[in-house]
């Protein structure tokens, strides 16, 4: 798992390795050098080489480990903006639903919190695991060099303090994980209650959902105790496992220096040996514990990075494939969208969002769709953005078979108002540039100007280049910025779900001409919900059920539909609800 994130860069981390085992050596010199350096001084010989091996070690191993310190410090952040870069890639290149199941909340914490996991288990954790067992091995190695008897008491405390730590890891592996989960959950409620927290406030719901983001809070934080505990144990047992065997050395060691069985340089050189168990027992346990963080967090990204990426076209075959019996090209209402046949549900096994619809939209003109709540509206407008893939049918573009195309084929002929027009990040002109980025000063006036925001803009002190925020705009403003978007993307089709449901009358006269226009050089389908968009149509299909129930003009079906008459009767009672009081 963590070696498809180091695979790359495999040579980095060859080299991080090269360099700690390396320092490890220098390490496991010293004290011989201090042994040599004893020896020479009990025999009155020359210590000046000693003391200049001694100088010489600590000032390479010294450049040696900053060397050490910088590469795997700068592989860890690159293995972090590798991971981060193919997450975000991910998600935005994902299919919508799959995507859209997951809270935002848990997505942005693979992104930051996982990925922070990830560094240490990456980087330092693989390559100090490597080093530290080997110098964990080298020393124990020297030991049996200067004395066997002594290596026996260190060997007996090491093979413990082991065996205790091994049985602690898979404790600390759990804690960590369940921590993680609880934190994902934690940020996906805070994330979604921020975002409606105008609903939270007005239904006085403060209270409880401090209290439900505490809980998913309280229980990270009870696992990240329970590792904090573990961990802690691990390490003291470690530590003092490790002073244990001193203890013992020691008074083994004085008594195999009365009985003349080793030297006095021989114990000062074994305990230094001794002290540097610490370092690597230490280091094994920290990367231990940092592996088992990282490799829950690298399953939880994978897992995430699993999400199905859109499709992509099909092998050519049938990409030339007219519509049946259509009008010449460039006629206006010839068919440029159609849907034959289509089924399509959201998940396996769910009911069936529409069923076996039959339906054109005409290259020019206003196409509604209207139906009672759950009918499939949403769906259609989600097949026409291939944002759902149909079960069974087939979707054609001018004649084209989506199949045969892209989804970026397939959006450039399409601009999309959604109903809660979201802000994005940015100015008013990044705003309005987002699917033109070439558009030029007079062509964004000329759209602003038809939605009626031209006025309200040039009053801001930046203009255009006023930052946007949630707070920023009104409802019916937020939805004129992302009309006047769609409209100075010029698109084949326009797709506007409700797009003027929380603007004045006033302002709705004039974007309605605004739409008209575009609907008489091009193709408009709207989701209506509103009278005025029901009866300015060229076209209206009824939808109930996820079929097509009924099609026709708006005087046609008064005439002819039932359903449609109640679904009329309801608007007009609705707007009329709505409408201002005189004065």
């Amino acid at each position: 798992m963590l070696w498809s994130f180091l695979h790359p860069h495999r040579r980095t981390v060859l080299l991080g390795l090269v360099l700690a085992l390396v320092g490890s050596a220098l390490e496991l010199a010293t004290p011989m050098v201090t042994k040599l350096l004893l020896d020479n001084l009990s025999a009155d010989a020359d210590l000046r080489t000693p003391i200049l091996l001694l100088l010489g070690l600590l000032v390479v191993g010294g450049a040696l480990g900053m060397w050490h310190w910088v590469l795997l410090g700068t592989l860890a952040e690159r293995v972090v903006l590798d991971a981060r870069g193919s997450l975000v890639r991910r998600y935005f290149r994902a299919s919508l639903v799959p995507l859209t199941r997951r809270s935002t909340g848990e997505l942005v914490t693979r992104v930051t919190s996982d990925t922070v996991l990830l560094r240490e288990a990456a980087s330092t954790g693989v390559v100090n695991l490597i080093n530290s067992g080997a110098l964990l091995i080298g020393t124990l190695v020297m030991m049996a060099v200067l004395d066997l008897p002594l290596l026996g008491v260190t060997a007996a405390a090491v093979a413990v303090v082991t065996v205790l730590f091994l049985l602690l890891m898979p404790a600390i592996a759990r804690a960590q994980e369940r921590a993680q989960e609880a934190l994902g959950r934690m940020g996906g409620l805070l994330d979604g209650s921020l975002r409606a927290i105008r609903t939270v406030k007005a239904a006085r719901a403060e209270q409880r959902i401090i209290e439900r983001i505490g809980e998913d809070a309280e229980e990270s934080a009870r696992h990240g105790i329970s590792s904090v505990r573990h961990e802690a144990a691990a390490w003291t047992i470690a530590g003092t496992g490790i002073q244990l065997a001193i203890i013992a050395i020691l008074g083994v060691g004085a008594l195999r220096i009365t009985t003349g069985g080793i030297e006095v340089s021989t114990l000062v050189a074994f305990l230094l040996y001794a002290f540097t168990l610490l370092n690597p027992v230490s280091e094994l346990s920290q990367s231990v514990t940092s592996l088992q963080a990282g490799v829950a967090a690298a399953r939880r990204i994978r897992e995430t990075e699993a999400l199905a990426p859109e499709p992509g076209a099909e092998p050519a075959g049938g990409l030339a494939e007219p519509g049946p019996g259509g009008p010449a090209e460039g006629a206006p209402d010839r068919a440029l969208l159609e849907l034959r046949g289509v089924t399509a549900r959201y998940a396996p096994g769910a009911a069936p969002a529409l069923r076996g619809v039959d339906l054109a939209v005409p290259a020019r003109g206003h196409t509604a769709i209207v139906g009672p709540s759950g009918a499939g509206k949403t769906t259609v407008l989600s097949l026409l953005l291939r944002f759902l893939e149909p079960e069974e049918g087939r979707l054609y573009l001018d004649g084209v078979p989506y199949s045969g195309l892209t989804p970026g084929e397939v959006r450039r002929r399409f601009a999309y108002v959604e109903q809660d027009t979201p802000v994005l990040p940015g100015t008013i002109r990044e705003n309005l540039l987002f699917g033109r980025p070439d558009a030029g000063e007079e062509e964004i006036r000329r759209v602003l100007a038809e939605v009626r925001l031209t006025g309200k803009i040039d009053a801001l002190e930046e203009g255009l280049d006023t930052p946007l925020g949630s707070d920023s705009l009104s409802g019916g403003q937020r939805q004129r910025i992302a009309l006047a978007r769609a409209l100075l993307h010029a698109p084949d089709v326009l797709l506007l779900d409700e797009a003027t449901a929380q603007i004045d009358a006033i302002t709705e006269a004039a974007v309605t001409r605004s739409v008209r226009r575009h609907a008489d050089r091009a193709a408009v389908v709207t989701i209506a919900h509103r009278l005025s968009t029901v009866i300015r149509a060229d076209r209206i299909v009824v939808l109930e059920d996820g079929r097509v129930r009924a099609q026709g003009t708006h005087t046609e079906l008064l005439r002819s539909d039932d359903l449609y008459r109640d679904l009329v009767a309801a608007l007009h009672i609705a707007e009329e609800e709505n409408a201002p009081a005189p004065g």
